[in-house]
C-alpha cells in the first residue's frame, strides 16, 4: 500500500505508508514536546517555594533561582527540539535521504533521554543522596515538592512521555523498512519540462542532423535559413527586372 506524493506529475515516486506515517509520529513527538514543556510553567511557583522554605538559613540559601532556570531551560530545550523534529519529518516526507539520517541521530538521542527520564522520575522516590551538616533529606524535599504541585501535572507528564517514547521509536523502525529504503533510493527529477526526443537543449527544435539547435527548416530544402517556395538561394531580384534565367 502507497500514497503517491503528487499525483499526476511525471518523475515523482510514490511515497509509501511507511514514510507518510514515520512522518505524522514525528509530529506527534513534536507537538509533545513543546506541551510538555509549557507544562513545565506550572511547576516554577511551587517548585520554588518548597526549595526557598527547605533552603532558608542553610549554606545552599538561593538554591531556588537555580531550579527556576532549570525549569526554563528545559523549556527551551523541549521547544528546539520540537521544531527540529516538525522539519525533519516535512524533509523526510520529502524523501531527502540526509534528513533520514540526521532524524535517525536526533531520535536516538531522544529515545535514551525520555526512557532515562522515564526512569529517573521512577526511582526519585525511592533514592536520595545522604543530608551532611543543616542541609535538609533530598526525599523529605522531593516529597514536598510533589504534594506542590498539581494533582494532575504528574500522571499528565508521564503519560505524555510514554507516548513521546513509544511514537519517537515507531518512527525510527518505520524509517529504517525496505519499503522506506527503496522509497529513499530512487531518484527523482528537479522539476522542469522534460527535454525533447533527440535533442540536447530542451526547448529548441534541432535541425535534422545537427547536435545543435537550430531555426526550422522549409520542407525540401538544405540547412541555412529558410527560402521561399520556389526561388532559388540568394537575394531577391529587384523590382521590375527579369528573373534570372533556369
Amino acid at each position: 500500500m502507497s500514497i503517491p506524493m503528487n499525483p499526476g506529475q511525471p518523475g515523482q515516486a510514490a511515497r509509501p505508508s511507511t514514510v507518510t506515517i514515520s512522518g505524522y509520529l514525528l509530529y506527534a513527538v513534536a507537538a509533545i514536546l513543546a506541551i510538555t514543556g509549557l507544562l513545565s510553567l506550572v511547576t516554577i511557583g511551587p517548585i520554588s517555594d518548597v526549595y526557598s522554605e527547605s533552603y532558608a538559613g542553610t549554606e545552599l540559601e538561593g538554591t531556588e533561582s537555580f531550579v527556576v532556570v532549570g525549569v526554563i531551560a528545559t523549556l527551551v530545550v523541549n521547544i528546539l527540539l520540537a521544531i527540529g523534529l516538525a522539519v525533519l519529518a516535512v524533509l523526510n516526507l520529502k524523501g531527502k535521504n540526509v534528513a533520514r539520517i540526521i532524524t535517525w541521530v536526533v531520535g536516538g538521542i531522544g529515545v535514551c533521554c525520555l526512557g532515562f527520564g522515564l526512569i529517573g522520575s521512577s526511582a526519585t522516590s525511592s533514592f536520595g543522596a545522604p543530608t551532611t551538616g543543616d542541609l535538609p533529606d533530598p526525599v523529605e524535599i522531593q516529597e514536598r515538592t510533589m504534594e506542590a504541585l498539581p494533582g494532575w501535572y504528574n500522571p499528565v507528564s508521564l503519560t505524555l512521555t510514554v507516548i513521546a517514547l513509544l511514537a519517537l521509536l515507531g518512527a525510527l523502525i518505520l524509517l529504517a523498512l525496505p519499503a522506506s529504503n527503496e522509497y529513499f533510493r530512487r531518484p527523482r527529477h528537479g522539476g522542469g519540462e522534460p527535454p525533447l526526443p533527440g535533442s540536447s537543449y530542451p526547448g529548441y527544435p534541432q535541425t535534422p542532423g545537427s547536435s545543435y539547435p537550430g531555426y526550422p527548416q522549409t520542407p525540401g530544402s538544405d540547412p541555412g535559413y529558410p527560402q521561399a517556395p520556389g526561388s532559388d538561394p540568394g537575394y531577391p531580384p529587384a523590382p521590375g527586372s527579369n528573373p534570372p534565367p533556369r
